[in-house]
């Protein structure tokens, strides 16, 4: 019979598995082409894989709630169609534990192998934590498991840590050695802190986190663990803008059928700094900093369940200012009603992130791994201020906001984040009110 497999896409250079939420074909059912044949779930973003090809599917290698690594065969379609014959599973994907991907997890260079052969799953973040404290493999396989079927959770590999660096090493001086002055006492390496256990009070509600909030949870915690965050602040002058805008949002609306909001702005302007700073538009692997050719801006957008996703406007730089309009609100809508792509959520550059929305002056946003810097948007709001005139200074009832960059210490100085930051001022402030759109 003429066989077709379906694997686990590829899905962006972050994300390395999904789980399967649910088969929506079964053994044996006839398939049509580009029909879905099961939901899935990232980190980022919930998706859908459609059948390349019409056939009969004839096998399942894995069920719903499965995690399975990109790149694994998860079904097989027969073309054959009707007369195909329905193949039981091989026995040994139906035991098999899904096998970790090929990332290293210590200094050694077989642990990766070793990692892969052993009967454990490890999660990313867990490997990541063994990589980054040289952890060997027969160190990770001895520790005692809390997650479900005796898994490695973060809490397990942090509390052995832990108790790896306060166990005082013996030491023997040489004989021969004079005895030395004594020295001041030095600090233990200080653990990651571990979470409290925390008990409810008669009257207090429990609610359970969903799936993606757990996600955005892990994430964010792991990126204050990985990057040393410094946050700059730099007031802008938005009196231009906001009247350009209410001059020519009415007109573009009717003409286009596209609402003008300052996302699209803020974004032309940022891309315009990252071409200059390229510093800024990086990712950092190991000792080695990546210089991103691309300028792909991600957009933190609020969902309706109270969670967060940030999809990406690909090549930002290449866009004029009614191209970013168009994608913005694009991408927005379909945040919003579950309809983004895995495509649509991945490989960002450089994120920006809207406090002023909720009305917050502004915020220190956290950085979105594995960039380097993220942007946040305070609110517009009429401040009383000080311009200087050629007869003197006065003061002017004026449009303001407060832009804020958060970004990370190991490769952003001082020196570059605030020159940066400058710059998207000075393109805001000196933003052409006498163009179209």
């Amino acid at each position: 019979m003429a066989k077709f497999d379906i694997v686990m896409p590829k899905m962006g250079e972050s994300i390395i598995e999904a789980t399967i939420t649910r088969w929506l074909k079964s053994v044996g059912d006839m398939v049509a082409e580009d029909e879905v044949i099961c939901e899935i779930a990232t980190d980022k973003v919930d998706s859908e894989i459609p059948s390349p090809i019409e056939g009969k599917l004839v096998q399942l290698l894995y069920k719903e709630g499965d995690v399975v690594p990109v790149g694994k065969l998860i079904a097989v379609i027969d073309m054959d169609g009707e007369n195909a014959v329905v193949e039981a599973a091989p026995a040994e994907a139906a035991v098999a534990p899904i096998a970790a991907v090929d990332t290293p997890i210590a200094a050694a260079e077989n642990i990766a192998t070793a990692v892969g052969q052993s009967d454990r799953f490890y999660s990313p973040l867990v490997k990541s934590i063994a990589k980054e404290e040289n952890i060997s493999f027969e160190e990770l396989e001895s520790i005692a498991g809390k997650g479900k079927d005796g898994r490695v959770t973060k809490e397990d590999i942090l509390g052995y840590l832990a108790n790896r660096k306060s166990t005082p090493i013996a030491t023997t001086a040489p004989q021969a050695a004079p005895p030395a002055p004594a020295a001041k006492p030095v600090a233990p390496p200080v653990a990651a802190p571990q979470a409290p256990v925390v008990t409810s009070a008669v009257g207090d509600t429990i609610v359970e986190m969903d799936r993606m909030r757990k996600l955005i949870a892990d994430h964010m915690v792991m990126s204050t663990h990985v990057s040393p965050h410094v946050t700059m602040f730099h007031e802008v002058d938005m009196n231009k803008i906001v009247n350009w805008r209410n001059k020519v949002k009415d007109g573009l609306l009717k003409r286009e059928g596209e609402k003008l909001t300052f996302t699209p702005i803020f974004m032309e302007a940022a891309a315009k700094a990252l071409k200059e700073f390229p510093g800024v538009n990086a990712s950092v692997n190991g000792y080695s900093i990546i210089l991103r050719k691309n300028v792909n801006i991600g957009m933190a957008a609020a969902l309706p369940s109270g969670n967060l996703i940030v999809p990406v406007i690909k090549n930002a730089d290449q866009k004029n200012l009614l191209g970013l309009t168009k994608t913005v609100n694009d991408l927005a809508d379909r945040a919003r009603n579950n309809k983004l792509n895995p495509d649509d959520i991945q490989d960002g550059t450089f994120t920006i992130t809207n406090f002023g929305q909720f009305g917050s002056l502004t915020g220190t946003p956290i950085i979105n791994q594995p960039q380097v810097a993220i942007m946040g948007l305070g609110t517009i709001h009429k401040q009383p201020v000080v311009i200087e005139t050629p007869e003197g200074d006065v003061i002017a009832i004026r449009h303001r906001m407060i832009l804020s960059l958060a970004f990370d210490h190991r490769v952003v100085d001082g020196a570059l984040g605030g020159k940066f930051l400058r710059r998207v001022a000075e393109i805001l402030e000196n933003f052409d009110d006498t163009q179209t759109i």
